[in-house]
């Protein structure tokens, strides 16, 4: 009789947790993003970077490319949108000569009337990779943006609120 009532308390147990789990969001047939992922207000990036190396726009390329779904656009109540900044860079002046190069993007997947569905952090470090001492900076930072939407390509087949993408776990 016990054993029947332990049986029976752990099998709610499970039933209850399972159910608890939340489900990733749905993600629509269409995903909008801008046109260039700005840079956050507070953001640490050169000027040089800022003026020079496009990543923004090669942020939103990459992952039109890499996503099916994803397309360049604005928030249009009917699709849903990722909501991206460029939040940080490091980069010293000197190319590939200078050391590693690093990028971090976060961004909020949101629903077509706004609503909140998950976020995510990306960070990726490159050298440059072969003969990345010879490589400029904007190269280097470059690799990290394909990167970065790839991460980002990946997580929208199934978005974790929270996520830590690339280098960033």
């Amino acid at each position: 009789m016990k054993w029947k009532m332990v049986m029976g308390v752990l099998a709610t147990g499970f039933i209850a947790s399972v159910f608890a789990v939340p489900m990733p969001p749905v993600v629509a047939d269409r995903v909008v993003v801008p046109e260039a992922v700005p840079y956050a207000p507070f953001a640490s990036v050169r000027d040089a970077v800022k003026d020079e190396c496009e990543l923004g726009e090669k942020v939103s390329k990459y992952l039109v490319r890499y996503a099916d779904n994803v397309a360049i656009g604005e928030p249009d109540g009917h699709s849903q949108y990722i909501e991206m900044e460029i939040t940080n860079t490091f980069s010293r002046p000197g190319g590939g000569m200078s050391g590693s190069k690093w990028m971090e993007v976060t961004g909020t997947l949101k629903a077509p009337n706004g609503d909140r569905l998950a976020s995510f952090r990306s960070l990726r470090v490159s050298g440059g990779g072969l003969f990345g001492e010879y490589k400029p900076t904007c190269s280097i930072l470059g690799r990290c943006a394909r990167a970065i939407a790839k991460d980002i390509s990946r997580w929208l087949q199934s978005p974790r609120d929270g996520a830590k993408l690339g280098d960033a776990h």
